[in-house]
C-alpha cells in the first residue's frame, strides 16, 4: 500500500518554493483563516485516507526571545475567543488547547493578522510565543480523523506595527526556507 502525507499551506504563496509535484505527498492550499482551514482539510481528509498531514506556513513571533528560523509546534491555543464568562482563550465549546504530539512550541491562532504590540502582549499572556489563523484549527480536525500532524512555522514577522508590510516582503524567503527544511526533515 502506498503511503502518502498530505502537505497542507493556508497560502500558495507559502509554497512557491516547492516543486509542483511531491513525490509521495498530496498537496492542500485552505484559503487563510480558521474556518477556510477547518473547511478545506476536512474536506481533503473526508475524499482520502493520508498517513500524516503535514502543515508548512509563516508565523509570527509574539515573544522576543523566539528567533528567526523554522519550528515545530507542539500545541495551539486559539487568541480571539472568549468563553461565557468572559475568560480569554477559552472557548465555549472547543478544547482550550489542541496538541499535536510532538516537541515544540505554542502557537496561538485566531482570525485576525497580528501586528499590534497590544495584542502581543495579550497572546503571550496566554502562552503563546508564534501567532498565526490556521493551525489551532488544522490540528482540531486532523485530531478528529485521527490522523497524524506535524505542523512547521517559520518565523515571518514580529506581529508588531507594521507586520503586514514585512509579511508580504518576506514570504518567497519564507517558502525556501520551508523547503529546504522539508527535504532534509523527509529525505526528498
Amino acid at each position: 500500500m502506498e503511503h502518502v502525507r498530505l502537505l497542507v499551506a493556508a497560502l500558495a504563496s507559502e509554497l512557491q518554493a516547492f516543486p509542483a509535484e511531491l513525490p509521495g505527498f498530496d498537496r492542500l492550499v485552505t484559503g487563510p483563516g480558521k474556518l477556510m482551514a477547518a473547511y478545506g482539510l476536512t474536506r481533503a481528509l473526508d475524499a482520502k485516507r493520508y498517513d500524516e498531514i503535514v502543515v508548512v506556513g509563516t508565523a509570527g513571533a509574539v515573544d522576543d526571545s523566539v528567533e528567526s528560523g523554522i519550528y515545530d509546534v507542539s500545541a495551539a491555543i486559539q487568541h480571539d475567543v472568549q468563553d461565557l464568562d468572559g475568560v480569554i482563550g477559552q472557548h465555549v465549546s472547543l478544547p482550550s488547547r489542541v496538541e499535536t504530539g510532538r516537541d515544540g512550541v505554542t502557537i496561538a491562532t485566531g482570525d485576525i493578522f497580528v501586528d499590534d504590540a497590544d495584542a502581543v502582549a495579550r497572546i503571550r499572556d496566554l502562552g503563546g510565543v508564534l501567532v498565526d489563523m490556521e493551525t489551532f484549527s488544522f490540528i482540531w480536525v486532523a485530531q478528529k480523523f485521527d490522523v497524524p500532524i506535524r505542523v512547521m512555522r517559520v518565523v515571518s514577522d514580529r506581529a508588531q506595527d507594521g507586520a503586514t508590510q514585512v509579511w508580504d516582503d518576506v514570504v518567497a524567503a519564507c517558502s525556501a526556507q520551508l523547503w529546504e527544511h522539508m527535504q532534509r526533515e523527509y529525505a526528498i
